[in-house]
């Protein structure tokens, strides 16, 4: 995104918006929303994190609307409940960012509901979530879906065979494989969503290689790609840059052309850093 910044975001009053994840990305993105009128609520597993994301955002924005709500996305229960206690807080939703995730855990790990953790969270559980919300989102104005994809779906496939990498656990293979889903899944949402004349917009965004805890927070620190993200930070681009490609799909008023959706071919804007495929 060489042009586009979050000075271009329209005004955002009246229109509400779920992001999934309290850092990085999740609270960059929430920031940016806020700040154009926009009441989010941020959402993650953490309260504690929640807390200080919201702090941080009413510090930045005078008169911020934002608010935590606890969303665990590798419990099928905790998604239930929080879509239900939305459902009490409001009558419709304008946005919903699937943003967080977990990459390359070192060893397999299982969410509540016994789904590989990867795919259960990164896919799944915002498969559910977008499911769950789906009726406010009918009877927001304009709404749009933003799925956060990773370039690493270009070397994806679907293991049907070993769908939950119960036979075979490899971090990155297993990671490529839930952001392939995650695209597969918001291509389909729009495919569905324009055939039923539900008008809700499904996008994707790549976010690009960016300055986040999503690797810390996965093979660690002291792994091969923990001590890149440590030592050759200059290589990854700041969280808000990053977070550009899902502004854009967010707000940008231009209408996009579902077409390009069923191109087979995954394109990137802005050199191939970071892009948004609509």
């Amino acid at each position: 995104m060489t042009k586009w910044t979050t000075s271009n975001i329209p005004p955002q009053h009246g229109r509400s918006a779920v992001v999934t994840g309290t850092g990085g990305l999740g609270f960059e993105t929430a920031l940016a929303l806020a700040r154009a009128g926009t009441n989010v609520v941020i959402a993650g597993r953490n309260p504690q994190k929640g807390a200080d994301a919201v702090a941080a955002i009413r510090n930045a924005v005078s008169g911020a609307q934002v608010r935590f709500g606890k969303l665990d996305l590798a419990n099928l229960a905790s998604i239930g409940e929080f879509a239900g206690q939305l459902a009490l807080e409001q009558d419709g939703l304008e946005l919903l960012i699937n943003n967080a995730g977990v990459m390359r855990t070192p060893e397999r790990r299982e969410t509540s509901d016994g789904f590989e953790l990867q795919l259960g969270t990164n896919y799944l559980g915002h498969f559910a979530l977008t499911a769950h919300l789906l009726p406010l989102l009918k009877r927001g104005q304009k709404p749009r879906v933003v799925t956060v994809g990773s370039v690493a779906a270009r070397w994806g496939a679907i293991n049907f065979d070993d769908l939950q990498a119960e036979r075979s656990y490899k971090p990155m293979q297993v990671y490529s494989q839930s952001k392939l889903a995650c695209i597969m899944f918001a291509f389909e949402l729009s495919r569905r969503s324009e055939a039923a004349g539900w008008d809700v917009q499904s996008l994707v965004a790549h976010p690009g290689i960016s300055r986040t805890d999503l690797i810390p927070n996965g093979p660690g620190w002291s792994s091969v790609p923990g001590f890149a993200r440590r030592y050759l930070w200059f290589l990854y681009q700041p969280a808000w840059q990053g977070a550009l490609p899902t502004l854009f799909a967010a707000t940008c008023r231009a209408t996009i052309n579902v077409e390009f959706q069923r191109q087979s071919r995954w394109d990137f804007a802005g050199g191939g850093r970071n892009g948004v495929r609509a």
